[in-house]
């Protein structure tokens, strides 16, 4: 039987931050995702690492928190964040007098928000709409979710901290109103299990009140959908926010090589990731007045996530939601011991909410060690020397992609597979730049379970042409490493497709709608794929599970 002093449920931003935590001041834990890290809200948002200007306005201590987060992130995360700048522009259609409430709100939050000249502003940014009238340049910057996910763990795990993936909690054991442990289910050993823990951490975001419920308690999260559209190419270099009250389709953040249109805000269950086409249209509208020529852009696909927004009593859901807080301590509002959820928040302030939650709980055991994430890297440096051995196994812009996805001791093992074994370095995702010797060293840990796995730890098929070129040359290479795998070749295969599909489906226009039949095509072509998946050819799937 499996024990540990604390269980966190959820391996979010939030869950892995709390681990990585309690880990550092020897507190031992155990963390249980259902499915892989960060494939839920903390990987579905568009890459914003807020300065907290967009807050300024409604909620001073919100803004006051990204903006200090924001500056800790960039330091112990250099290898995750992108450190670029927010720029806040009024369009003629936008409220010139909210432009100097906003100015002063940012003043009194402690947030730099520099005016910028607009004949500047269109010379370093020529696709920005010729009409606006004022701009502001914030602190902001793009960060990588999937790879904060891994470095968390990376990090909890040297200091002891345990991850458990692909196993969901089914029950919450208590007597005498204490928390005893938890029964999960663990999907791909088909078996049930359980952990004996003195206390438990529910930091699912926004299915917080579902697993609230498997103790008995009623906590008031509310869902909050929003939908995103991902361009081909970098339409600016900075962070482009429209100056005006907070609403739906106003930031465009630059990612790597494409650009992230956000977001949208509804109410909704926390498993709908569905995006609609009217959803897009009414995005793309409201984008034309940041870039006039955004139609020419091509869209990549579109995806959506879930906020977990904790709605006090009487108090207002949706964009009135704040982006604040709040630890409920079960057993002082309900008086069941040894139980807590994290609700609320943002993808920004995790280490925060981490902090003092583990502030909270760490004492409980008789552990007084202040908090040091804020101090210590997530990853070590590269070292030279590694640097130069890269150098040579890799291609030039190749050694930086690599080491900043994989961190130093997966870049070694990398580089020392193609050492040995030349023909490794071949390239088969060639978007992204990944090697066949990066596939094979993340898809032979034992957390990898599908060729998803592997696409969240090195972006495989998260290019421009979608894994058109690249899903069945990785298919092969993964399954080869895993027997255990329950999915045969054609299962593991359409389960990629079916998630790229998913993401493509809503936008099938213009040269979208092409670049398919040219996928589509290449597939019939090659070794008959398309049909030789079992089931229906490529996107006969419509009930937007995958």
């Amino acid at each position: 039987m499996l024990s540990t002093q604390v269980v966190i449920i959820g391996g979010g931003a939030t869950g892995m931050g709390i681990l990585r935590d309690l880990s550092m001041r020897g507190v031992k834990a155990i963390l249980v995702e259902r499915g892989d890290l960060g494939c839920g809200t903390s990987s579905r948002f568009h890459g914003l690492l807020h300065s907290g200007g967009r807050y300024a306005v409604r909620d001073e201590h919100a803004a006051r928190e990204c903006i200090e987060e924001n500056l800790i992130l960039r330091r112990i995360g250099q290898s995750c964040v992108e450190p670029i700048n927010s720029i806040f522009i009024r369009t003629p259609e936008d409220d010139a007098a909210y432009e100097k409430t906003w100015v002063a709100a940012c003043a009194k939050a402690g947030i730099s928000a520099k005016p910028l000249e607009v004949k500047e502003l269109l010379r370093r940014e020529p696709n920005l709409s010729p009409s606006i009238q004022s701009a502001y340049e914030c602190p902001g910057a793009a960060i990588d979710g999937f790879r904060l996910m891994w470095q968390l763990r990376d990090s909890a795990k040297h200091y002891g901290g345990q991850i458990m993936t692909y196993c969901n909690v089914v029950g919450i054991e208590i007597k005498n109103a204490r928390v005893q442990g938890i029964y999960a289910y663990d999907e791909y050993r088909k078996e049930k299990f359980y952990i004996a823990c003195e206390y438990v951490i529910n930091a699912t975001g926004p299915w917080c009140a579902r697993v609230a419920a498997l103790a008995g308690l009623d906590i008031n999260v509310r869902p909050s959908k929003g939908s995103l559209i991902v361009f081909n190419h970098r339409l600016s270099h900075d962070v482009i926010h429209r100056l005006h009250k907070p609403s739906d389709a106003d930031i465009f953040v630059p990612h790597g090589t494409v650009t992230i249109l956000g977001t949208t805000s509804m109410d909704t269950d926390p498993d709908d990731n569905t995006t609609t086409q009217a959803e897009i249209q009414a995005m793309m509208a409201v984008g034309r007045a940041t870039f006039e020529d955004l139609d020419e852009a091509r869209i990549l696909r579109v995806f959506a996530g879930c906020r977990p927004l904790y709605v006090a009593q009487g108090a207002s859901g949706g964009r009135e939601a704040s982006r604040d807080f709040a630890a409920v301590d079960h057993e002082k509002e309900h008086g069941l011991t040894g139980f807590m959820s994290v609700c609320g928040g943002k993808f920004t302030t995790h280490r925060l909410m981490a902090e003092k939650v583990c502030d909270m709980v760490a004492p409980k055991f008789g552990c007084n060690a202040p908090c040091k994430t804020a101090q210590v890297p997530l990853v070590e440096p590269i070292s030279s020397e590694l640097t130069e051995r890269a150098r040579k196994v890799f291609p030039a812009y190749g050694v930086k992609l690599c080491s900043n996805r994989q961190g130093p001791e997966r870049l070694h093992n990398i580089v020392q597979r193609i050492e040995h074994y030349p023909e490794q370095g071949e390239v088969v995702c060639e978007c992204e730049n990944i090697t066949r010797a990066e596939i094979e060293e993340v898809g032979s840990e034992p957390t990898t379970h599908s060729v998803s796995d592997v696409r969240r730890r090195t972006r495989l098929g998260m290019g421009t042409c979608q894994g058109t070129f690249c899903t069945y040359r990785a298919v092969g290479t993964v399954q080869s490493l895993h027997r255990r795998w329950t999915e045969d070749t054609q299962g593991l295969f359409r389960e990629f497709l079916e998630a790229r599909w998913k993401g493509i489906r809503p936008v099938l226009w213009g040269n979208q709608f092409r670049d398919v039949e040219l996928t589509r095509g290449i597939y019939e072509v090659s070794l008959n794929i398309n049909h030789a998946v079992k089931g229906q050819p490529m996107g006969g799937n419509t009930d937007g599970k995958k």
